[in-house]
């Protein structure tokens, strides 16, 4: 398997499968710390916990039920997008979610709506994590309404698409600004920043200009990461140029590796960047002027809106 995420994705379920750390590394044939290090790896791109204690009982979160649950089904449809081998999935969890695929996955043909269905909301994972907790209120507080995740979209585009195709009530996205043709309301803004080791000669700047930017090398997420698009139009809209891309993964680990070994910088916004921030041996660059912000961006289905919930479900999330 060549693409890092979905690596550790087919980890994760081995995980699920295993029930323990030891028992999953005794199956992969591989130690506890590398089990380890995938799964922080995976947390960190994904912005939430998926387990309570990975190295004993390996509790799952609800985020990582939900996730299992999502893993499960997109299995199901195509084993290859996991594991090169088509081990076997993980036991079959009552199906809540779909989970990036990072638009591998065809669109879905259009159909009917069924009056009693879930509200479908589409969004990034990270938004995801932002609100989960709302998400569990409000299921609390309505006991006949189920909500399904469908953590597939990133754009406007994967949101459009979503929301022609009748995959989604409910999409949030990243934007630069309003796209047109999508009817849409801001929700936040997260501000890209870039991040180097402590010792690399940037990070030590008291500021930093774009000219300095043009010569250092660039650490990135894999071009098939949904993220990587929009991250690239936020730099260059901010007139960021910089050097020749040194390493492309969603290994985090390999990137937090090079970072501290001053292999170049690496653009991030929302939790990654949050988490990046709070690491020892990086260091936030001092830019002399501020990349452009994401912002995160709701659109609902008008198709939808006759349906129960719907519209509360949308603005309970503004709450």
């Amino acid at each position: 398997m060549t693409n890092p995420s979905l690596r550790q994705l087919d980890i994760f379920a081995q995980m699920v499968a295993a029930g323990s750390l030891t028992r999953c590394a005794q199956t992969l044939g591989v130690s506890s710390a590398a089990i380890e290090r995938d799964m922080a790896s995976l947390e960190m791109r994904l912005g939430y916990r998926l387990f309570d204690d990975l190295r004993g009982a390996a509790r799952l979160t609800s985020a990582g039920r939900r996730t299992a649950q999502a893993m499960t089904l997109l299995a199901q449809d195509d084993p290859s997008q996991w594991a090169e081998d088509e081990a076997p999935p993980p036991p079959s969890p009552a199906p809540e979610l779909l989970l990036d695929a990072e638009a591998q996955l065809p669109p879905l043909p259009a159909t009917p709506l069924a009056p009693n269905r879930a509200i479908i909301l589409a969004t990034p994972a990270p938004v995801f994590g932002h609100f989960q907790d709302a998400l569990t209120a409000f299921e609390a507080a309505n006991d006949d309404i189920a909500i399904t995740l469908d953590l597939s979209v990133q754009s406007a585009v994967d949101a459009a698409r979503a929301i022609e195709s009748l995959r989604a009530d409910i999409a949030y996205f990243y934007a630069l600004e309003e796209p047109a043709g999508l009817p849409s309301r801001y929700g936040w803004s997260e501000q890209v920043n870039l991040y180097a080791g402590t010792d690399h000669p940037l990070a030590r700047a008291g500021s930093v200009s774009r000219g300095d930017l043009t010569i250092t090398p660039q650490l990135a997420v894999d071009p098939r990461n949904g993220l990587r698009p929009i991250i690239d139009a936020a730099l260059a809209r901010g007139n960021a140029r910089l050097g020749p891309v040194m390493l492309e993964t969603d290994n985090m680990f390999d990137i937090i590796t090079a970072l501290r070994e001053g292999a170049g910088c690496f653009a991030a916004f929302g939790p990654m960047a949050r988490d990046l921030g709070r690491m020892s041996g990086i260091r936030r660059l001092a830019l002399d002027v501020p990349l452009p912000a994401i912002e995160v961006r709701q659109t609902v289905n008008e198709r939808s809106l006759s349906r129960p919930g719907v519209q509360a479900l949308a603005d309970f999330l503004f709450l």
